[in-house]
């Protein structure tokens, strides 16, 4: 085993031939002309007559296909055919090297000499080329030239590391155009688990270009079984062969084979682009694998030069370009490829096939010969390799394990986040349950709201000095915590009468708004509120301060800078009462959506004006013109009823 190409080729061709047809089924073809005439395989002599005429098949028009024979060394021998209906002789060329596209041409140009004026050069071509050097650059020419009168022979040489294109390489472009795409990876996906596999089809051009480009797209491994693009009706009994095979059959030969006979093959036909199977080696190819050869071949711009041959380059670079990981190098020894290291390297997803793939002869030979290039020396940089370098840029480490997780997820992920949403509906439906009835409360406490507020809008605006206006006039709420319960009681409310307005009172100022909407809406909001001594420590007792029915502040009373001095009230804060657990109370419009309580940080006897003193801030001697002295400040928070009224 090994490769299936010879390296040391010295000659472009090694033989050929000319080509008699069968009479009839006494008198099989025969060749009537060589070229050298020193050749001398006389087993491979015998097999050209029956591979030039394999069967009965379309004479009309011109027709090119090819052949292999497989020597005992498994090296094989390109034969190459060429069909004019305007003759009764096949043109062969036998060669080692697989150049399909110059020996075409090779064919074209001799069958021209022949039919033409210039006849009698056919063998001064021949030899000429036959010891013409064959070009060791890539893309070289192979030129000869026997007459001036005579166009020249020009055939370039084609890269052995270059992919098929199309249309540049006629097998591919061919079988792209008969084929599908799912089709094509039919019979790629076959080809890797080594099936028994036949192609038909009524062209010979056709069938042979079919089978020739499917061994093409396992670049860097090659078939290493049976292989024979067009089978001779005379080796039709290698169809039941028990071994994996590569087969093109003419499609006249097809009828002659009976199915039940053939046992389990994958069969494509070329003509119908239809292909029938008992496997399902495709599906079971790793997903990721699969999608990404179908999202390559689906680019319709990329199909132009080697799109289709990259696309299944990169799919046998995601299952096998890991083989580097797995060599192991030593000083003084070979380098040897590891099988365990190598699945272990690859992704889980794709380990079961691996495991499968290594038993493979294809695989076997692709890595003995990358390990005998190692050894002696030589390195490799092929098309390969290239794109096996891209992908490890492409998906690092990092990046396959989470393209591994995504994948995982995508298999289980589904159940998990139905799990999750079963679980979170119930809490979800409770939880709008509570919000919609909340919400209901608050409605309720709108109406009442707008209820209470209904009489002041049916009576006109006016200053606060009209003598005719009044006041709207409603009793107030206020919050009382009684002193005998403990911590965890709930507030009481109780309504507190207003006293009657004096006449005087009624004349000379407006009634002050004696309703209590902040602790009214801090009832509705907070009706569940304890403080934070409530939380920390049971046994103590927030005291709210109790305020007898007070007027707010007044617009018509005198001024005083002193009751709005931030220091002076924040002295008389200061010296308010305070509970054991630090907080003192505030007097004053707080906000109801925040607590009514303060901690007091202070430390004990310090004062404002103190702190200030330190800082160098002295307000006590400022004055405003026509302002009394401030008072003293008192021990006691001033009420609600010595607040500034505005005249």
């Amino acid at each position: 085993m090994g490769s299936r190409l010879r390296q040391d080729v010295k000659h472009f061709f090694e033989c050929f031939c000319e080509v008699v047809g069968p009479k009839d089924d006494d008198t099989p073809a025969w060749i009537i002309q060589k070229f050298p005439e020193s050749y001398k395989d006389e087993s491979v002599l015998k097999s050209v007559p029956k591979f030039a005429f394999p069967c009965e098949f379309d004479k009309t028009v011109p027709q090119h296909y090819s052949f292999v024979l497989t020597s005992l060394d498994s090296k094989w021998t390109f034969g190459f055919c060429r069909h004019d209906p305007r003759s009764e002789t096949a043109l062969v060329v036998l060669s080692s090297l697989p150049w399909h596209e110059a020996f075409s041409k090779f064919l074209n140009y001799v069958s021209e000499l022949m039919q033409g004026s210039h006849s009698d050069h056919l063998w001064k071509f021949l030899d000429t080329i036959y010891q013409s050097k064959i070009p060791q650059v890539e893309g070289a020419d192979l030129s000869v030239s026997i007459h001036p009168s005579i166009k020249k022979f020009t055939c370039e040489a084609p890269s052995p590391f270059k992919l098929p294109s199309i249309p540049e390489n006629r097998n591919l472009t061919e079988y792209y155009n008969a084929v599908d795409n799912h089709n094509m990876m039919v019979i790629f996906a076959s080809m890797l688990y080594e099936r028994r596999i036949i192609f038909t089809s009524k062209k010979l051009s056709r069938l042979s270009a079919c089978v020739q480009s499917a061994n093409a797209l396992l670049y860097p491994m090659s078939w290493q079984h049976i292989f024979i693009p067009v089978l001779p009706q005379s080796l039709i009994d290698y169809l039941l062969a028990p071994m994996p095979y590569l087969i093109g059959l003419p499609h006249s030969l097809v009828r002659q084979i009976k199915q039940n006979d053939l046992g389990e093959v994958v069969m494509l036909d070329a003509d119908s682009n239809t292909v029938e199977t008992p496997f399902h080696d495709l599906e079971s190819l790793p997903s990721d694998v699969v999608h990404n050869l179908q999202k390559q071949l689906r680019n319709r711009s990329a199909v132009l030069g080697d799109g289709v041959s990259r696309a299944f380059l990169r799919a046998l670079v995601q299952l096998i370009g890991g083989y580097r990981d797995a060599l192991k190098i030593s000083q003084g020894k070979k380098i040897t490829f590891c099988k365990e290291a190598f699945i272990e390297s690859r992704p889980s997803s794709i380990q079961p096939f691996l495991k499968k793939m290594l038993e493979l002869q294809i695989f076997q030979q692709f890595i003995e010969e990358r390990l005998d290039l190692l050894n002696a020396g030589l390195g490799f940089s092929d098309e390969f390799e290239l794109e096996v370098c891209n992908y490890s840029d492409r998906s690092g480490s990092k990046i396959a394990q989470y393209k591994e997780w995504v994948h995982t997820m995508r298999k289980e992920g589904s159940a998990f986040f139905l799990n999750v949403r079963n679980r979170a509906n119930p809490a979800v439906r409770s939880a709008f349950k509570t919000v919609k009835e909340k919400g209901k409360n608050a409605r309720l406490v709108y109406k009442g709201f707008k209820s209470k507020l209904k009489d002041k809008k049916d009576k006109p605006n006016s200053v606060p000095s009209s003598p005719t206006s009044e006041r709207a006039h409603f009793p107030a709420l206020d919050l009382k915590i009684s002193s005998s319960g403990s911590s965890g009681d709930r507030s009481q409310f109780h309504l507190l009468e207003d006293a009657p307005l004096s006449s005087s009172q009624s004349n000379e100022e407006l009634s002050p708004l004696n309703m209590d909407l902040m602790g009214d809406l801090q009832d509705v909001i907070f009706r569940n509120y304890h403080t934070v001594a409530d939380e920390n420590d049971n046994k103590s007792t927030v005291h709210r301060l109790k305020s007898e029915p007070r007027d707010l502040i007044r617009l018509d009373s005198s001024s005083s800078i002193g009751d709005f001095d931030p220091l002076t009230n924040g002295e008389h804060l200061q010296t308010s009462s305070t509970d054991s657990s630090g907080i003192s109370p505030v007097v004053g419009v707080s906000n109801p959506l925040y607590s009514f309580y303060y901690i007091n940080n202070k430390k004990p006897g310090q004062k404002d004006s103190d702190l200030l003193n330190e800082y160098g801030i002295n307000f006590t001697n400022l004055r405003l013109p026509n302002e009394t002295e401030h008072a003293t400040p008192t021990t006691v928070a001033k009420s609600k009823s010595e607040w500034t009224k505005f005249e």
